[in-house]
């Protein structure tokens, strides 16, 4: 046997030992795509970010059964995954179920705060809840209450701060921009985002913040690919280059100062798109598609991959346990 048929069977040995496989974009330019060990549970509009390199799949809406009827299976779950062993475990559940919550991390510690929770026969009550979890404790404990309660927002942080941005408030899209310190358990204002949304996309790139497409009023019929950027040393907004597939629902990550936005829903369907931005050179250019539409994902950063976990392959309520890895090509300056 030749050198490289021996390399090329080892491979494919150790892929399947550890349970992953590979797939190959058609133009390696584009990125490559893995898949993982698939959650535990399919789920939906869940809240997904990485602490200390493990990445945490947070509340959202189970798949619904019996078991979770009483809760209009709005999701109290957290789920673990760990890259290094392609391996799931679970942790202490949210104190109370939560979907479309926004997520962010800060000092080794992840916060979840807004989204939606039940409310006699609706599960569309906004509320203003921030819950901290200590993964060394395994304890969730609430601090002070965001100004507006709000669900479908979007969380990023930049500098020792948590940024909550837009979002609907259980009649209107919000334009609200609240600033967290953890430090302090005090929340302040910054400048209204200039174009209000729900499920938006938002991300720190740098020394800026970017909110990402979305919708008005919870409606997916509305999408827009409208992109503002955000300096919180100037407390000002600036709109910059659209995204090139409107759409909403969608997961985004930073690799590299680039930004990613995968997936989304339509009127039309779920979207595989991958899009990244180049903040500097303000443009937008197609990377290698999802190999499986979704909407209401979550993505994740770890060691310069991109880590697409669960969300709904249809419009609407759709659930799954897929666990999609992205890795991007290498950019020329």
């Amino acid at each position: 046997m030749s050198i490289l048929k021996v390399f090329i069977v080892t491979l494919v040995l150790f892929f399947s030992l550890i349970n992953i496989t590979v797939t190959f974009a058609d133009a390696p330019e584009l990125g490559t795509w893995a898949t993982g060990a698939p959650a535990p549970t399919k789920r939906t509009e869940v809240a997904v970010a990485t602490v200390e390199g493990k990445i945490y799949v947070v509340g959202g809406f189970n798949k619904p059964s019996l078991k979770n009827a009483l809760d209009y299976a709005i999701s109290r779950a957290v789920e673990v995954y760990d890259p290094e062993t392609n391996t799931w475990t679970t942790a202490t559940p949210l104190p109370e179920g939560r979907h479309h919550a926004g997520i962010a991390v800060l000092n080794g510690k992840l916060y979840v705060i807004g989204g939606f929770a039940q409310s006699l026969l609706s599960v569309w009550k906004a509320v203003p809840t921030v819950y901290q979890y200590d993964p060394v404790t395994a304890v969730w404990r609430e601090l002070a209450q965001m100004p507006t309660a709000r669900g479908a927002l979007g969380v990023t942080v930049y500098r020792d701060r948590l940024y909550a941005i837009g979002g609907y408030d259980g009649e209107r899209n919000t334009a609200a921009v609240e600033v967290f310190d953890p430090q302090s358990d005090t929340w302040s204002s910054a400048a209204s985002i200039p174009s209000p949304r729900d499920h938006l996309a938002i991300v720190t790139a740098g020394s800026r913040i970017y909110a990402i497409g979305g919708r008005s009023d919870l409606d997916y019929h509305q999408n827009t690919g409208i992109v503002e950027e955000y300096n919180p040393k100037t407390d000002q907004w600036q709109s910059r280059a659209k995204l090139p597939t409107a759409r909403s629902g969608m997961a985004a990550g930073v690799i590299d100062g680039r930004i990613f936005v995968l997936g989304g829903e339509s009127g039309q369907g779920t979207f595989a798109t991958n899009e990244a931005y180049i903040p500097d050179a303000d443009k937008w250019l197609a990377m290698a598609p999802m190999p499986t539409p979704r909407h209401g994902l979550g993505a994740a950063v770890v060691g310069g991959r991109l880590y697409v976990i669960s969300g709904g392959p249809t419009p609407g309520g759709s659930f799954s346990q897929v666990n999609e890895i992205f890795t991007p090509p290498v950019f020329s300056n």
